[in-house]
């Protein structure tokens, strides 16, 4: 795939349709790749496999603002950013030509290194798994290079959070569309277990969960830097008349208080593309968060999802006359 994305680039740069790529590097690490815009004779160093975790869409509002025409291979989950930000007037789609490739899923380097897979130096194919005996038991495998050899290991104990709740193996805006040779096997996770965990807890044991979590934060502001949908010029955590403009927290007040705007300042645009947790170096679960405020607009509104399209509004920014009223704590609405 990652020779087609590459050719693919090449040729559209040589016939002028693009200037530029936005892509993934391989990082310090080999399981590190990181977004990059590439020229053309840098080409060679634009990689894609199981470590191209981050949604190259929040890199597309500074590139589409500069002269010249973009190509950026997305991810199918990355075309929910990408229209999202297309609605909210974020990205140019004019300049912008979106390759769409398949995903079978991003490895988390965490998980990897729980199985013992240290070292790692990049990653190979994934290897579809046909069971002779149930076609119902197909799964895949992710072959995995490491510095004492390459290690193999099933797909499916290894992906990112967000991969564990795919939500979707088709891209949902393209300007052309790179069709997958290996099937990927249907996954079963409920998207919402750990929310409802969460909401049968008391309210005690509730915050203390999230303080507990919310402790951890050091304030690097990766999870804001990373988030589509945090696309503020201006973010009210960097007004120096606000009071909260400092990174280093100050109390405790204010470890919840930054992520708790952060989550209401992304209700209803939130694409679940799960970047806020991926990036954060404490491990602190924030996509929790943003889950529940998806789970209750879904019960209040009626099943939406975020970047669905680029042209329908979306909850909270409309006035309906049946829409849930405040104080109500079960759905209806339209």
């Amino acid at each position: 795939m990652e020779k087609i994305i590459k050719d693919r680039a090449k040729k559209l740069l040589e016939e002028g349709i693009v200037d530029r790529v936005v892509g993934w590097k391989k990082g310090e690490y080999g399981y590190d790749n990181t977004p990059a815009v590439f020229y053309g004779d840098d080409l060679d160093d634009l990689v894609y496999n199981s470590f191209c975790g981050a949604n190259l869409s929040k890199y597309l509002i500074a590139e589409s603002k500069k002269e010249g025409n973009i190509m950026v291979p997305l991810k199918p989950c990355d075309t929910y950013s990408f229209n999202q930000l297309v609605k909210e007037h974020r990205i140019d789609r004019s300049k912008i030509y979106v390759l769409g490739i398949p995903c079978h899923g991003m490895a988390d380097k965490d998980k990897l290194h729980a199985k013992g897979i240290k070292g790692i130096t990049g990653a190979k194919e994934y290897v579809h798994i046909k069971s002779v005996e149930d076609e119902e038991d197909d799964y895949s495998e992710l072959q995995v290079s490491t510095i004492y050899g390459d290690k193999t290991c099933r797909t499916q104990d290894v992906l990112l959070e967000k991969c564990m709740a795919c939500k979707s193996k088709k891209c949902v805006v393209f300007d052309e569309v790179v069709e997958d040779d290996q099937p990927l096997p249907d996954r079963t996770y409920d998207r919402f277990g750990m929310v409802k965990r969460l909401e049968n807890m008391t309210a005690d044991e509730r915050f203390a969960f999230w303080r507990t979590e919310l402790s951890k934060c050091i304030r690097c502001n990766a999870c804001r830097n990373a988030c589509p949908a945090c696309s503020c010029l201006k973010c009210v955590f960097d007004n120096d008349d606000s009071g909260i403009s400092s990174k280093a927290n100050v109390d405790t007040f204010e470890e919840n208080m930054f992520h708790i705007i952060r989550a209401y300042h992304v209700a209803a645009r939130c694409m679940d593309c799960g970047e806020c947790s991926r990036v954060c170096p404490q491990g602190i679960p924030l996509h929790l968060l943003n889950r529940k405020f998806i789970k209750d607009i879904n019960e209040f509104y009626g099943e939406y999802q975020a970047g669905g399209d680029d042209e329908s509004p979306w909850p909270l920014v409309e006035y309906q006359q049946d829409d849930i009223e405040p104080g109500a704590h079960k759905g209806g609405g339209k």
